[in-house]
């Protein structure tokens, strides 16, 4: 009797790779970019827009002018707080940069 291996799934053995590399929580924390709009909702999106998130868990967000950058930061801990919802990597705080292009 021969003992053959079944192939594993693909998404388990990615999963596996990420996990090893440790990949797994920093493309949760990108997703945060990717989610924004539907977490700050259209007005928000409209004048702020997620860029980044660094490995520590930054989000850096491009915003249409000072008055939104003040906005955000007083909507900071709700904001936050969707974004990890339900999430491996945690969004430790968001920061602006004035100015968007259109």
């Amino acid at each position: 009797m021969t003992n053959k291996k079944r192939p594993e799934p693909l998404s388990s053995a990615l999963d596996a790779y990420l996990g090893k590399k440790g990949l797994t929580k920093r493309l949760d924390l990108a997703g945060a970019v990717e989610r924004w709009a539907e977490v700050v909702g259209e007005r928000v999106a409209a004048n702020a827009r997620a860029e980044a998130v660094t490995a520590d868990g930054l989000l850096w967000v491009r915003v249409r002018s000072s008055p939104w950058a003040a906005e955000l930061s007083l909507m900071a801990p709700r904001i936050l707080a969707r974004l990890n919802q339900d999430r491996d990597g945690k969004i430790r705080d968001l920061r602006c940069i004035v100015g968007m292009n259109e």
